[in-house]
């Protein structure tokens, strides 16, 4: 996870096109380490990017989350295996390519008053910006691939975490960074809209990016084997589209047991034809 300092959250608040430079200075920070591992084979990894630009407690707080592969391929090595990043070796990257990316694509105006918040985040972050690596404790691939997909398509609140509104107020939850305690915070609903709305991303925009190996046309792209077939993945989409249109056009979901689990959509079957399974069976 790549983090961004308090004092700079605003210039992308108010230029959005400027999140686009979040993307570019984090993933060229992890490609750039892998390069110098051995500058002659200069080594790419597989990058997947998500923005999510709120925290608990729906302020505005724009950071990337990635996902990277345990290694990555050289101009001659099909793949060598690179088990360990030295995340905390990334923040000075991190911290250099972002500021230099704010300084070439910052508005005339504003340069004079950003070089001198520069300086200041030079001198008072002596390790660099935030870089965070979760510590690995996922048992399987599955449980993996099924935690970051959640993760990537989480909204910025979830329904449950609100407790009530009376036609005035909501009251929401959140679990504090700092202690994971648990708050409650009342607010007016057009201050609670204000909160929701600021992170719709514009039209277009892409919040999920691709780089390295897992960029399109990459050399080494066929060599890629994919957990999912591209019928697969064209069925899960049509029933994804199919769970949203049944929940919106009738307050439901669907695939909610009434016991409170989600059943799991396991395999497709056309009498004579075939059969197409989306996901292992389930464990008995």
């Amino acid at each position: 996870m790549f983090t961004i300092p308090e004092q700079l959250r605003i210039y992308f608040l108010e230029d959005r096109n400027l999140l686009n430079g979040l993307f570019e200075a984090a993933s060229e920070t992890v490609l750039s380490w892998f390069r110098d591992i051995n500058k002659s084979q200069n080594f790419t990894p597989g990058i997947m990017c998500t923005l999510h630009t709120f925290g608990r407690d729906l302020k505005w707080n724009p950071h990337i989350h990635m996902l990277c592969s345990e290694g990555g391929a050289g101009n001659s090595e099909v793949f060598r295996k690179v088990p360990h990043i030295a995340f905390k070796a990334l923040r000075f990257r991190w911290q250099k390519l972002l500021l230099s990316y704010l300084s070439k694509n910052l508005p005339i105006s504003k340069l004079t008053s950003f070089k001198k918040l520069k300086n200041y985040l030079y001198s008072n972050f002596n390790n660099g910006f935030y870089v965070y690596a979760k510590p690995d404790n996922i048992s399987s691939i599955k449980i993996a691939v099924d935690y970051v997909v959640r993760y990537t398509g989480r909204p910025a609140m979830a329904q449950s975490r609100i407790l009530n509104y009376d036609g005035e107020y909501v009251t929401f939850y959140y679990e504090r960074h700092e202690d994971n305690k648990r708050v409650e915070e009342t607010v007016h609903v057009f201050d609670f809209i204000k909160r929701i709305i600021i992170h719709i991303p514009n039209k277009h925009f892409k919040v999920v990016r691709y780089y390295g190996l897992y960029a399109k046309n990459h050399k080494h792209s066929s060599k890629i084997f994919k957990m999912l077939s591209q019928i697969q993945i064209e069925i899960r989409q049509q029933l994804r589209k199919w769970r949203i249109s049944i929940e919106l056009s009738f307050g439901y979901d669907p695939t909610k047991c009434s016991c409170g689990n989600f059943m799991i959509f396991f395999k497709l079957v056309i009498p004579k034809k075939f059969s197409i399974a989306t996901t292992s069976p389930p464990v008995v």
